[in-house]
C-alpha cells in the first residue's frame, strides 16, 4: 500500500489553498495520507490541515523558520524517508517547483512536474508544449515525487482530524541564508483563490490604462488584477500578477482578458477558467478562440461603459 507525505505550503501563518490540491490528487492513488508542516510557530497551520490527512508532521526548528529551498529538501527527504513514503507531493507552485527537483534528487526519484491528472500510483498526465500536448509519463522508480496543478484537482472535503505530532528535523549545514521577502501588499483577493479575475495585455498602453480603465472594473467585481508577461517585463504591473506559462496558473469562475492577444503562453495559464471574457479591438486576436464570450472594440471606451453597467445593475 502507497504512503504518501504532502508537504504543506504556508506564508505569513495563513495556509496556502493550493496544497489541498495535492491531498486530492495523492487520494487517487490511495494508501495512507501524511503532511508535513515546517517552520516555526505553525501549530494552526497543522490543525488547518489535519481533517485531510492520516497523520501530521510537524517540523519546527530555527532553520526551517523561512523557507529556503536547501534546507527544506533535507528535511522533507528525512521524514519521507523515516515515514517509508513511497510519494511525496506538493503543489505545482513557484515554491513547489523550487523545491521538489532538490528533494527527488536527494531521494533518488523520478519525478513528474505540474501534474494534471493521476492515472495510477506511478502514471500521471502534465500538459507539454504550453499545454498543447497532454503527455503521460510513467515513474519507474520505488520512490517517486510529484507537483500537482492547483487548478485541476479540487480541493477534498474534510473529514476527521488525523493525528498531530512534532517530529525532528535537522535542516543541516546550508549556503542558502535567508536575506528578506518581498511580499506584494493588496487588500485585492489572491490571483489563485480569486472567484474574478480581470487581466490586462498589451493592449492596456501602459500602467495609466491599468489604473484608470481595469481597476475600476476589479474593485466593481470584487476582482484580482492579472497580466501577461509583456506587460509585467515592460514594468506596468508587479510580477506577482503574472499568469501563463512562466506565471501563475490559474481558474477562476470569470476572466476578463483585457487587451489580451491571447500567446499560447498566457492561455496555458488561464485556460481552465470556468467563463473567458474576451474584449480586443483585433477581431482576428488568438483570445477570441478560447474565449465564451468576445467583444470586439475599443477597451478604453468598452470597459468603463461595462463597469457603469455593472454597478447599476448591482443597485
Amino acid at each position: 500500500m502507497a504512503t504518501h507525505l504532502i508537504v504543506v505550503e504556508h506564508q505569513s501563518g495563513k495556509l496556502n489553498k493550493a496544497s489541498l490540491s495535492a491531498f486530492a490528487a495523492a487520494a487517487k492513488v490511495g494508501g495512507d495520507l501524511h503532511a508535513l508542516v515546517l517552520g516555526q510557530g505553525v501549530g494552526e497551520i497543522a490543525k488547518a490541515v489535519a481533517p485531510y490527512a492520516k497523520k501530521v508532521h510537524v517540523g519546527e526548528h530555527a532553520g526551517v523558520k523561512d523557507r529556503l529551498a536547501q534546507p527544506y529538501a533535507k528535511c522533507i527527504t528525512d521524514v519521507a524517508n523515516a515515514i517509508g513514503a513511497t510519494h511525496v507531493w506538493a503543489a505545482a507552485s513557484n515554491a513547489g517547483k523550487d523545491l521538489m527537483p532538490r528533494v527527488a534528487a536527494r531521494m533518488d526519484a523520478a519525478m513528474a512536474s505540474d501534474v494534471s491528472a493521476v492515472v495510477d500510483e506511478k502514471t500521471f498526465k502534465r500538459p507539454m508544449w504550453a499545454g498543447n500536448v497532454i503527455g503521460t509519463v510513467e515513474l519507474t522508480t520505488a520512490k517517486k515525487v510529484i507537483t500537482v496543478r492547483p487548478t485541476e484537482f479540487t480541493a477534498p472535503a474534510a473529514g476527521a482530524a488525523g493525528e498531530v505530532a512534532s517530529v525532528s528535523v535537522d535542516p543541516g549545514a546550508s549556503k542558502m541564508s535567508f536575506v528578506k521577502f518581498d511580499a506584494v501588499v493588496s487588500d485585492r483577493p489572491l490571483l489563485q483563490d480569486a472567484r474574478v479575475i480581470v487581466a490586462a495585455g498589451r493592449g492596456v498602453k501602459g500602467p495609466e490604462g491599468i489604473k484608470t480603465v481595469l481597476e475600476p472594473l476589479a474593485d466593481t467585481l470584487s476582482a484580482a488584477i492579472g497580466a501577461s508577461r509583456a506587460v509585467c517585463d515592460a514594468g506596468w504591473a508587479p510580477n506577482d500578477w503574472q499568469i501563463g506559462q512562466t506565471g501563475k496558473v490559474v481558474a477562476p469562475e470569470l476572466y476578463f482578458a483585457v487587451g489580451l492577444s491571447g500567446a499560447i503562453q498566457h492561455v496555458a495559464g488561464m485556460k481552465g477558467s470556468k467563463c473567458i471574457v474576451a474584449i480586443n479591438k483585433d477581431p482576428e486576436a488568438p483570445i477570441f478562440q478560447v474565449a465564451d464570450y468576445g467583444l470586439v472594440g475599443d477597451l478604453f471606451k468598452v470597459i468603463p461603459e461595462l463597469t457603469e453597467a455593472i454597478k447599476k445593475a448591482k443597485g
